[in-house]
């Protein structure tokens, strides 16, 4: 039976089954071992009714193995004395208010061991927003109650509080001429319990204060708002939009990146924060190393591969979109920009979101199917979609093309007839006249056969 130390526990077997390691040194300190990885310190001793028990000091990595031995050693003093340390504990986490729970989550969640999606530590953009609707909603109503005596009609109570805006604020941030706006309403609501529920498992799984979860068979209303998907006319209405704001040097960038997530179905951030080396024209893909996917490789369409072959800038900076006064970041004007381009504009109710599913509701027009456009947009995982990205890229590449090349004619005004490209034979024809010219007779002939289609010189606008 060795001492406990930190290489000793960093390199103990996984087994089909938890076990336990004892410590030589210290009776009733140990650590066991889950098949999953996971290392749990604890300490075993009798109470003063001879009853045994078993109180659970930290995980491996979270404490170092000299730190879980000093509250052994703590605790079996505090048994030495007649207490019953783990009933102590328990006792205090009873007690334990809403406020509290939430500390204590936000400091796991600081600290990357709240896991997201994947089993991935949380993005930090995603751990700004949990912050935010602890502080602004969660804590403001319900921060004073026992964690053990909230119901499901607390929650219930506190969604419907903030679906009436009764949490709205304005705040001032650390930004330059910053303000968080707090709303509140569906949306808002809806997310705010499923965090809730969050903090709520933390609380059942981490710390075993509760055994159910009162967040859980909470009915969440449906955000609406995320349904909206642009007309043919709105995208022609939108292209005019953006082609007057192009006239204002300030917006040039702005409206270069909402091009970009209009052709492209990305998120708002992917494109704002892209790294140079996430962006492959030569292999037609956004090669993105972190999104709300994890890693995520996607094809480009050819109206925004020659945009961004065109635009190369020669800067040192690694962002595609770089800052404008510290060009070490990415942009960071996009959100003010976005307001004064769209304010009292027939799109005043246009968010980037609706750009996102407004390019997937395209693809859905055009004929193409829910997997590949799952494959276009990101959201597709798994095994099933590794195999169909590997073997059939240059499918998704044409669908990309597609879709990127029909978006951008509507946003330069085109009237179009939006056929189902698999049952457009002429198209069929056409494309596959080009491929065969290029196998055939280079790069030359191929590009006679091209004239006359689609994309203006590597420009959005």
């Amino acid at each position: 039976m060795p001492k406990l130390t930190k290489t000793l526990v960093d390199k103990a077997d996984l087994r089909d089954r938890q076990y336990t390691i004892w410590c030589s040194d210290l009776k009733g300190f140990g650590v066991f071992v889950l098949p999953s990885g996971t290392r749990t310190y604890f300490v075993d001793y009798r109470n003063s009714n001879n009853v045994r028990r078993r109180m659970k000091l930290g995980r491996h990595g979270t404490v170092t193995a000299e730190q879980a031995r000093t509250l052994a050693i703590q605790a079996l003093a505090d048994v030495a004395k007649g207490n019953d340390p783990l009933e102590d504990r328990n006792g205090a986490r009873r007690a334990m208010s809403v406020k509290e729970l939430c500390e204590l989550y936000m400091a796991e969640l600081e600290a990357g061991r709240i896991l997201g999606k994947g089993g991935r530590p949380k993005k930090a953009s995603t751990k700004i927003t949990d912050l935010g609707r602890i502080t602004r909603h969660i804590i403001p109503l319900l921060g004073s109650k026992r964690v053990t005596h909230v119901t499901k009609a607390d929650v219930t109570a506190m969604m419907k509080d903030i679906m009436a805006g009764k949490t709205r604020s304005i705040e001032r941030t650390n930004k330059l001429r910053g303000k968080s706006i707090v709303r509140g309403g569906l949306g808002a609501a809806s997310r705010t319990v499923g965090l809730l529920g969050g903090i709520f498992t933390y609380a059942r799984d981490e710390l075993g204060i509760i055994e159910g979860n009162p967040a859980h068979g909470v009915r969440k209303p449906k955000d609406a708002v995320r349904k909206r998907r642009l007309s043919e006319e709105e995208y022609r209405t939108l292209g005019r939009i953006l082609a007057k704001a192009a006239l204002d040097p300030r917006y040039t960038r702005t409206v270069d990146i909402i091009r970009v997530i209009a052709m492209s179905g990305c998120r708002r951030g992917e494109i704002i924060e892209a790294k140079k080396a996430e962006i492959d024209t030569e292999g037609s893909a956004f090669r993105f190393e972190d999104t709300k996917e994890g890693q995520s490789v996607r094809p480009m369409g050819l109206p925004i591969v020659e945009y961004f072959d065109a635009r190369q800038t020669g800067d040192d900076s690694v962002y595609v979109f770089p800052g404008e006064r510290n060009s070490e970041g990415p942009f960071g004007s996009f959100p003010r920009h976005w307001e004064k381009i769209f304010a009292d504009t027939e799109l005043s109710d246009l968010t980037a979101h609706t750009l996102r599913h407004s390019f997937a509701s395209i693809a859905n027009d055009l004929g193409f199917t829910e997997i590949t456009i799952a494959a276009l947009l990101g959201h597709a995982s798994g095994s099933i979609t590794s195999r169909y990205v590997h073997t059939l890229d240059a499918a998704l590449i044409m669908a990309a093309d597609t879709v990127s090349g029909y978006i951008q004619a509507l946003l330069d005004g085109a009237a179009l007839s939006n056929t189902h490209f698999a049952l457009d034979r002429s198209s069929r024809k056409a494309a596959l006249g080009r491929f065969l010219m290029l196998q055939a007779h280079g790069p030359t002939a191929a590009k006679e056969g091209q004239r006359g289609i689609a994309y203006p010189n590597g420009s959005l606008g």
